[in-house]
């Protein structure tokens, strides 16, 4: 049932009297977030090479014997349910977890707390608009759009407390999918799966939403990397015509689908983007083909200067509206009718969606959606 539009109190902007050690931290904020998105890999990748070649080889041959080891951790889990638990001796929903029940991947709550998301927050400013309710009775499969280059929408407002998710979704669970390969690097494997992030494969989402702990809300980034390359400044571009299977997703488990839509999400970077059919695009095309990561050309400001050229976004608002839960049956074999009819159901909602919060998220009314 839908509720009067509920905004984040916590997610208010800030005055423009910010105090110089304020903005600081802001830049902290996100220039961490940056780092780990663009630099994480490479510095893990190059650290562990080079203590290959040390004294401390050992740490490098037992670290990776020890992904091996750990290899199904990512896509299944562990019994670490005690782990789940904040510091005040309750789950994030404010209920105990059950000690035998897996959670699934290697996620604590501590890190969705840290001071630092606020700063990230605060930098854009970021905000959380509910438009329903979401009861933890049911498991569901939330639709995030548009990708654009970071994702920073979805990743502060699901995987952070920087805006009260638990507070205003009591008893969900959240995770959001990525590229399965992510979780074969070494370092940065780590560091997404505390924090909620999972493999984007069949196995992993199943798992997730096979949990007899009911509640679990499976964030998928639908457009992908195929999305990204269309991401430029005022376009509203979503990758969606040829992309069911998180409809059979939901088919399978009986989730409810719920589309979500974060205003701003491609404002943020400057972009190059090239027409479709361009021999550049086709380049583009072929990396992401061979190497399921996308290439793409993009710039912000600067570290020291927002009027300079560098690798931090825009701080361009970013609203993320989560809408209301589109009820969707269980069938463990799908036909690919019923895959159609809440694919469409799905898109028809998501639309709706845009054109009710545009204005208010600072969008002209002559601006639609596309999808593709």
């Amino acid at each position: 049932m839908a509720t009067k539009m509920d905004v984040s109190p916590a997610a208010v902007p800030p005055g423009p009297g910010k105090t110089l050690q304020k903005q600081w931290l802001e830049v902290v904020g996100i220039s961490h977030y940056v780092f780990a998105f663009l630099f994480l890999v490479p510095f893990a990748m190059v650290l562990l090479l080079f203590l290959l070649f040390t004294r401390l080889w050992p740490l490098s041959v037992l670290y990776l014997l020890w992904i091996y080891l750990d290899r199904h951790t990512p896509s299944q889990g562990e019994l670490w349910a005690g782990l789940q638990v904040g510091r005040d001796g309750e789950g994030a929903s404010g209920t105990l977890p059950p000690v035998s029940l897996p959670t699934g991947g290697r996620r604590f709550v501590w890190p969705r707390t840290w001071a630092i998301w606020k700063h990230q927050r605060d930098y854009f400013p970021i905000k959380l608009v509910k438009t329903a309710e979401l009861p933890p009775s049911q498991n569901y499969v939330l639709g995030a759009h548009p990708h654009g280059v970071m994702c920073t929408g979805a990743f502060s407002n699901f995987l952070t407390e920087s805006n009260d998710f638990s507070r205003h979704f009591p008893g969900l669970q959240p995770w959001i999918a990525t590229l399965t390969r992510f979780f074969y690097i070494p370092i940065f494997r780590d560091y997404i799966m505390i924090g909620g992030l999972r493999p984007v494969s069949r196995q992993s989402l199943d798992f997730v939403l096979s949990l007899p702990q009911r509640g679990q809300a499976m964030v998928i980034m639908i457009g992908g990397g195929k999305e990204l390359l269309s991401t430029a400044p005022g376009r509203h571009l979503v990758k969606l015509h040829d992309r069911k299977g998180f409809v059979r997703l939901a088919l399978r488990h009986g989730a409810s689908l719920v589309p979500v839509y974060s205003f701003g999400e491609n404002d943020i970077f400057k972009t190059k983007a090239f027409i479709e059919g361009s021999w550049q695009y086709q380049c583009q095309s072929l990396y992401h083909k061979i190497t399921r990561l996308p290439f793409y050309i993009f710039w912000g400001r600067g570290l020291f200067s927002p009027n300079s050229w560098g690798l931090l976004p825009l701080p361009v608002p970013i609203t993320t509206v989560v809408g209301g839960p589109i009820p969707v049956p269980q069938c463990s074999s799908p036909s690919e009718e019923q895959v159609d009819h809440y694919h469409r159901l799905y898109m028809d909602a998501l639309e709706r969606l845009f054109e009710e919060h545009k204005e208010s998220c600072g969008v002209p009314a002559s601006t639609h959606l596309t999808f593709f």
